[in-house]
């Protein structure tokens, strides 16, 4: 076989590094019965590695392209233009030549031709790069075949390329190309098919996209093509574009835009049987890939293959010709958000657990596992991400008004999604009122408010109690675990957690923050009815007792107490890159104290971080240094002792609010009975909605204690060869990592493609709400009387305030100042301690009750959560105005 030259028959999957993602793809569609390929062949990447090893000036030029980021694109387009040129002025070996020139002598060099590029980074499963390099059509004659070869090959470096290597971290050097040179079909009609709805990622409903010519009209938009819907064998809906334009391949080689004449610029391009043929075709291919594609195809006359190009004049898809439909291209959707797993054939409904944990990235294997067998009822996996099954919750009319209701409280956008499932009456079969759903384990844990105030006395020590008691589970079991060891460790933990799950799911402890969340809710309701007050539960709130995360926040403020007096030490922490950095603090003046305030700190919240609750991510306590950046935004942007004053601040404005609503209460009729509830349900508010936070923060605790255990096990793989390095561990389910310490054997091609998978669902953004069918409803805002430009989300914590939008994703990256306000993506607890420091919160998940809400209500923070692309809208140092009561933003 040649080394240089490979036939499509010669080629399979296996081929990727010798012909690219797109010539593989070829390989395996030629190998699929009934589905017809222009034929040809690829000039494999060993060609392109021969002809840049031979020019060191390239690798010196991509050496400088590798230290430039994505933002210098100027210097970008400078780098990769020079590498254009140097590329196209190589002369092609003349052995090189030769195999081409033989492989074109079979099939007349006369003949037209694609001459098109396929990169080694193109068209994978986990990447598309649909686009990125060039391709040439309509090619006649060797001479103008290899100065196109060329052309392709310096296309690996088109400015869009190079950006969306950068985008996608890979390597400009460890990326080649071959090059693909494929009769020309001159099609009457061609487009794309994709199996599954590119636009509600539906798998059943398949799309077709249309027009007359090539396609190259349809790819560069210059036309608006017809568009099919296909599901189960019957079109569902056609819309026919008004195609004015359509390009032709020219006689003499290269194309042409021809206007098409008025009468037939409305015409459907395929016939309905023609549409279902495709559609048949598509599925085949995609059977046979096993993934949802995206697939290129062309009608053609069979006499016209890489002969006489057509025109609008000789043939139309509907006339009586000898018309077969071709494949020039198929390659994985990659934008497709996966479905998680059913062990059935019926309709199933799923809600994402993580818009509801605040932490949407996707969890590694170990992490999202621990987190399953933490939690209350099943759990199902898809990209990286859990859900939670919710359909037999929407079929009953019991269970389906908890459900939105509890929705509507902390996702009005997924609420909204539920309920327009509902309303279609397709996809649910709704079933008679049943009361035993309720009990049945399929319905989210509810106390209604009656029941909740009922439950638990209005009595302080409650909470100190339950809080105790956690700290002393927590200390037995750091106790216990250090004399576990292999197995025995994997038992105990697995002992451990359910002991976890019972404190996590103890009636006695969730009636005390349920009975707080009733009279939040009572409260806000009756004020409002009574004396047109919104939203005061919010004022209420503040700097309330026992609430661990505003504390967490506040004690930061301690620490950067303790540093102020100390320059030295604050000019030596603006510079610090590493975790040694708190060794090195005893060389300074006060050192020694500062020390010791980050370890009592670390010792308290250590164990938490951003993401928490996938147990593989860094702890502040595995990486100090992640505090530094907040320590000095502290003591730049607040004066000594600002975390008693602004608690105490919190606290007489929750008093103010007190004493003027029961004032007023005691004006209006039966006042005093009305002032007697009202003081009740503060005082629970007070008493109780400090609590909120505590659980989460036990359940950290927990995984730190077991990361700890389970890190050492890894550290042992590592010295036995077993794993590379003690991560890779993180890259294994729980249970995996439990018979690979029992057995020592491990397969490593499990731990690359786990790591590759990673990759790919950290670009992927989870669902709201996702069907079986692969459907992705996203719901919507339903409110009037807003300004049009406003950016909607829901009201989580009262007031208007205006000020720079900082507009951060990762919490090390934050470099407050006083006045900003936070604009990001999601705030689990460890990003409540940048509160201190801003004015204003805006996020693009979030919930009434959440850990960010909470913790803006008792800063007395203006927070809007649930905005829809927030962090893309909304540009760092704008101006925006805040306001929580109505629950939206302007953009000033």
């Amino acid at each position: 076989m040649s080394s240089f030259v490979l036939g499509f028959q010669d080629i399979d999957k296996t081929k990727l590094m010798v012909v690219g993602g797109k010539g593989a793809n070829l390989g395996e569609l030629c190998k699929i019965d009934g589905i017809r390929v222009p034929d040809g062949f690829c000039i494999s990447t060993e060609a392109f590695k021969r002809i840049i090893g031979e020019t060191p000036s390239i690798n010196e030029l991509l050496d400088r392209l590798s230290l430039l980021k994505v933002e210098d694109r100027d210097k970008i387009s400078e780098l990769s233009g020079e590498i254009r040129r140097v590329i196209e002025g190589i002369a092609i070996p003349q052995d090189i030549i030769e195999e081409i020139t033989r492989r074109l002598s079979r099939y007349d060099e006369k003949n037209a031709y694609a001459v098109r590029s396929s990169a080694t980074a193109e068209d994978l499963p986990t990447a598309s790069f649909a686009g990125q390099q060039d391709t040439y059509l309509n090619i006649i004659g060797k001479e103008a075949i290899l100065k196109h070869i060329s052309k392709c090959w310096a296309s690996l470096f088109t400015d869009r390329a190079v950006i969306y290597r950068m985008q996608n971290r890979f390597d400009h050097s460890q990326v080649y190309l071959s090059v693909i040179v494929q009769r020309m079909v001159f099609p009457q009609a061609s487009g794309i098919i994709f199996t599954a709805d590119p636009i509600t990622s539906n798998r059943k409903q398949l799309t077709i996209d249309a027009s007359f010519g090539l396609g190259e009209a349809l790819v560069s938009g210059l036309v608006s093509a017809d568009c099919y819907k296909v599901q189960e064998e019957e079109i569902v809906d056609k819309i026919i574009g008004i195609k004015k334009l359509a390009i032709y391949g020219l006689k003499e080689g290269g194309t042409e835009t021809q206007q098409i004449d008025p009468d037939q610029q409305k015409t459907q391009t395929l016939t309905d049987q023609q549409i279902l043929q495709l559609a048949r075709l598509g599925r085949q291919i995609e059977a046979y890939f096993g993934y949802p594609q995206d697939i290129e195809w062309c009608l053609v006359d069979d006499t016209s293959i890489g002969d006489i190009p057509p025109t609008l004049e000789t043939c139309h898809p509907k006339e009586v010709c000898p018309l077969s439909f071709f494949v020039v291209q198929s390659r994985p959707i990659t934008t497709l958000y996966p479905i998680p797993e059913a062990n059935d054939e019926e309709n199933h409904v799923y809600v994402s657990v993580g818009h509801q944990q605040m932490m949407t990235d996707p969890l590694k294997p170990l992490g999202l596992s621990i987190f399953q067998l933490t939690s209350f009822g099943p759990r199902f996996k898809a990209g990286g991400r859990l859900f939670v099954d919710v359909t037999h919750m929407l079929a009953s009319p019991d269970s389906r008004k908890t459900l939105l209701n509890n929705m509507g409280e902390h996702d009005p956008l997924m609420k909204d999604a539920l309920m327009t499932i509902v309303e279609r009456g397709d996809f649910i079969k709704s079933l008679p009122n049943d009361k035993k759903e309720q009990s049945s384990g399929k319905s989210n844990k509810s106390v209604s408010s009656a029941d909740s105030q009922t439950q638990i006395e209005n009595d302080p020590t409650i909470v100190t109690e339950l809080i105790k008691s956690s700290q002393t589970s927590i200390e037995e079991l750091k106790q216990t675990i250090q004399t576990k060891s292999g197995s025995d460790l994997f038992d105990f933990i697995l002992e451990d957690i359910q002991i976890l799950k019972k404190i996590l799911f103890d009636p006695h402890s969730f009636s005390v923050f349920m009975a707080a969340i009733d009279a939040s809710v009572w409260i806000n309701e009756n004020m409002n009815k009574w004396l047109g007050e919104k939203n005061v539960a919010d004022t209420l709130s503040q700097s309330v007792p026992n609430n661990i995360t505003s504390e967490m926040g506040l004690e930061l403020l301690d620490v950067a107490d303790v540093i102020r007096p100390y320059p030295e030490v604050i000019d030596y922490l603006q510079h610090a890159k590493d975790d040694n950095f708190l060794a090195e603090l005893v060389k300074f003046d006060g050192g020694r104290v500062i020390q010791d305030a980050i370890y009592a700190y670390l010792n308290k919240y250590g164990m938490r971080c951003a993401g928490e609750i996938d147990i593989t991510k860094t702890r502040w306590s595995e990486k100090p240094i992640t505090l530094v950046p907040m320590i000095l935004s502290n003591i730049k942007n607040h004066e000594p002792n600002a975390s008693n004053r602004k608690f105490e601040q919190g606290r007489l404005e929750a008093l103010k609010k007190e004493q003027e609503l029961l004032y007023q209460l005691k004006q209006l009729p039966d006042g005093e009975q009305k002032a007697v509830e009202a003081k009740r349900m503060i005082d629970l508010i007070r008493n109780f909605i400090g609590y909120r936070e505590y659980p989460k923060y036990g359940i950290v605790n927990r995984y730190f204690v077991y990361k700890q255990a389970l890190l050492k096990e890894a550290e042992q793989l590592v010295q036995e060869g077993v794993i590379h390095e003690k991560e890779d561990s993180y890259y294994l389910t729980f249970e995996e990592f439990g018979e690979v310490v029992r057995t020592n054997k491990l397969d490593y091609e499990i731990i690359c493609l786990r790591k590759d998978e990673h990759k790919l669902y950290e670009k992927l953004t989870p669902p709201r709400v996702i069907m079986s069918d692969g459907e992705i409803i996203t719901g919507a805002y339903k409110r009037e009387n807003l300004p049009s430009d406003a950016l909607v989300g829901l009201p989580v914590s009262s007031g208007v305030i205006e000020g720079r939008a900082r507009v951060i994703l990762n919490m090390e990256d934050a470099d407050l100042e006083d006045g900003d306000i936070l604009v990001t993506s999601f705030t689990d607890p460890s990003w409540t301690t940048l509160f201190v420091s801003i004015k204003g919160l805006v996020t693009e998940v979030g919930g009434l009750m959440t850990h960010g809400a909470v913790i803006a209500r008792e800063y007395g923070l203006p927070a809007v959560v649930g905005v829809e692309n927030a962090t893309k809208l909304i540009k760092e140092g704008q101006r925006i105005r805040v306001h929580g009561t109505e629950g939206y933003v302007e953009i000033l």
